[in-house]
C-alpha cells in the first residue's frame, strides 16, 4: 500500500539529537551492536529516525520482518521488543529502501509515539526536512495501514 505522509520532528533519542546523557550518541548507536547480534544489520542506514505522519491512516501489526525478543541493550531500561517492516520512501523522484523501526509498545519504557508516527531508517536522505511530503510504501502482509473512521466522516 501506498500512502502519503508528512515529515516531522521526533523525540531525538533515537540519532542523540535530544542530548540525552543516558545516550549521548543516540539510542540506535547503542541498539545496534544488539541488533546485530541477533541478526539485524543496521550499518546501511543512518542510526537516527525520520518520523513520519501518515494521518488519516494508523498501522496494525501483521508480520514483520523482523521481531527481535528481549533485546537487554540499556542499563537504564528493562530489556525491550523490536518489529522492523520492509518500507520504501520516495523524495524528490528518488525511491530509497529502508525499515520501519518499532519499539514494541507492550515494552517501551518511554518516549511513546502517536499512532499516526511511523519511524523509519533510511540511509541518509539530503535536502530532506521538517514538513516536506512524501511517498510511503509498505508491504501489506506485513504492516497493515488503515484509515481512521473519523477520517472518512470528514
Amino acid at each position: 500500500m501506498k500512502v502519503n505522509a508528512i515529515v516531522c520532528q521526533g523525540h531525538g533519542v533515537a540519532s542523540g539529537k535530544a542530548k540525552d546523557p543516558r545516550y549521548p550518541k543516540g539510542t540506535l548507536k547503542a541498539q545496534s551492536k544488539f541488533f546485530l547480534k541477533k541478526g539485524l544489520d543496521l550499518n546501511q542506514y543512518f542510526l537516527g529516525t525520520i518520523n513520519l505522519d501518515i494521518a488519516p491512516f494508523i498501522f496494525k501489526i501483521k508480520k514483520p520482518k523482523y521481531f527481535l525478543e528481549n533485546v537487554n541493550w540499556s542499563v537504564f531500561i528493562p530489556p525491550e521488543n523490536f518489529y522492523f517492516f520492509d518500507v520504501s520512501l520516495q523524495f524528490n523522484k528518488t525511491t530509497y529502501k529502508g525499515l520501519i523501526y518499532m519499539p514494541d509498545p507492550a515494552t517501551k519504557a518511554e518516549h511513546f509515539q502517536n499512532p499516526t508516527i511511523l519511524e523509519l531508517l533510511l540511509p541518509r536522505i539530503d535536502g530532506l526536512k521538517y514538513r516536506d511530503l512524501v511517498m510511503l510504501e509498505v508491504l501489506d502482509e506485513q504492516i497493515e495501514l488503515i484509515r481512521t473512521p473519523s477520517a472518512d466522516s470528514n
